[in-house]
């Protein structure tokens, strides 16, 4: 479906002649960014394109199977305190739903409580902001009971301030929230109590599965795996890239959050070593933040993460405005998005592009700094994947220890915790000792060094 631009009488979208089946309308209330302004002129400030803006809110929708009607570009000068939008523009958005036979208007952009009450009543139809959208997707795809409580705790803390309608969605094993329906305003009161102590009561829950979290991680930690995260926008190909790298088979979709709940696959390096792949949830503009705080628990494989793989769907006509959104995410984390030595750079989709198109991208990232690479890969073809794990493996090996030694080979129990605790690079058996190499982290490199008098190995 083309988006079609609303800005006023000249450009008012009409109905086809025949009636059509849709019942959702979204709407792009996209703020004029003049020329000269401080939105215009910041560093930090990436321009969007509003038809890709329009066409992300519209694929949010087709996330929970909602059927569009009409998605529609609305911009506006400035933010009116009650309705968010101008009132002739609320009159007119009224009368397409008359026309479309909407049921739920979709804004995307996110409203105050009171201007999400006020369109309800001017426009007499449902209306749900991108914070909710996303709320509604992440709590039909959250599969794990870890997810499912986060996102969960996320939706009731963006409930609370509101007229209550969903609160039904408790009854229900799975599924989404409902904010689409429910009981009405009769039992606001009370269920902003039981809101109250639901939400007590999973972040008691939710405790206990970090708990949980941080003693699998801590067991993980005592071997010699180090980890490595994938972060990027969604939809950017990270769960493909995934399977590609770990020969998993984790949900893989052009849909946006095709997959929630993160996943840890064993990573076999071009030398044998071997690495944690997590995967991750995706990042999206205007992300809420009720969904950055309540995922933290999850997002601290990615803290914790020795090498953080930022991908990128290069091909995306917004690829640059992406990059900016999921470095702001990560800076919300706590982490450095220029911390070259943690993070690489992964232009993912390179499939997309002919041969013509591909040198000038290979040229691009040939004049980017040797300090921030870029890895052009594509994880459907498997193109750039071996130099993306040459890369992997010689950012982990720069934060270890590389040690020669010499073992009896009578020592069995020596050689295993070597094996256990190590990663053995060259091991030769001469006159019943194994000459050996192994590099170590740190943390174990005074014990290999003291048990098995290794020496460092000279950098060549």
């Amino acid at each position: 479906m083309e988006p079609r631009n609303f800005d006023g009488e000249a450009d008012r979208p009409r109905a086809a002649g025949a009636k059509q089946t849709g019942r959702v309308l979204v709407i792009g209330p996209y703020l004029r960014v003049r020329a000269g302004s401080a939105d215009a002129q910041s560093e930090s400030h990436v321009q969007r394109d509003a038809e890709a803006r329009l066409d992300e809110a519209a694929g949010l929708a087709r996330a929970i199977d909602l059927v569009i009607a009409e998605a529609i570009i609305a911009p506006i000068s400035q933010i009116r305190p009650a309705t968010y939008i101008g009132k002739g523009k609320v009159e007119e958005i009224a009368g397409l739903i008359k026309t479309l036979d909407v049921e739920l208007v979709v804004m995307d952009c996110a409203l105050a409580p009171i201007q999400q009450r006020n369109l309800e009543k001017e426009l007499h139809a449902k209306v749900l902001d991108r914070t909710g959208l996303i709320l509604e997707i992440f709590g039909r795809r959250a599969k794990t009971r870890e997810g499912s409580l986060q996102v969960e705790l996320a939706h009731l803390n963006y409930q609370r301030s509101r007229l209550v309608r969903s609160w039904t969605h408790l009854e229900r094993q799975r599924g989404g929230f409902g904010f689409m329906g429910g009981p009405g305003e009769t039992q606001i009161e009370a269920d902003r109590r039981l809101i109250q102590e639901r939400i007590s009561k999973l972040e008691g829950e939710l405790k206990k599965v970090q708990a949980t979290r941080r003693l699998h991680r801590a067991g993980r930690q005592r071997v010699p795996y180090r980890v490595v995260a994938l972060v990027g926008y969604t939809n950017a190909g990270k769960s493909t890239l995934f399977n590609r790298l770990t020969r998993a088979d984790v949900q893989a979709a052009d849909m946006l959050f095709a997959t929630l709940d993160p996943t840890l696959r064993a990573l076999t390096l071009p030398h044998g070593g071997k690495a944690m792949l997590s995967d991750t949830v995706g990042f999206i503009s205007n992300l809420p933040t009720q969904l950055v705080a309540a995922f933290r628990a999850t997002l601290e494989e990615v803290l914790e993460a020795d090498v953080i793989l930022h991908v990128r769907d290069i091909s995306h006509e917004d690829a640059e405005a992406q990059q900016s959104d999921v470095d702001a995410v990560l800076r919300q984390l706590g982490i450095n998005p220029d911390d070259s030595g943690r993070i690489i750079e992964v232009w993912n989709k390179i499939d997309r592009y002919d041969a013509e198109q591909r040198e000038e991208l290979l040229n691009i990232a040939a004049r980017r700094p040797e300090d921030h690479p870029a890895m052009l890969v594509s994880a459907v073809s498997g193109e750039g994947i071996d130099t993306l794990l040459a890369a992997i493996e010689e950012r982990l090996a720069a934060k270890r220890t590389t040690l020669d030694l010499s073992i009896d080979a009578a020592d069995g129990a020596g050689i295993s915790w070597l094996h256990r605790n190590s990663e053995v690079l060259a091991k030769e058996l001469l006159d019943g000792r194994f000459d050996m190499t192994v590099r170590v982290d740190e943390t174990k490199r005074d014990i290999v060094v003291n048990r098995f008098d290794a020496v460092p190995r000279l950098s060549a």
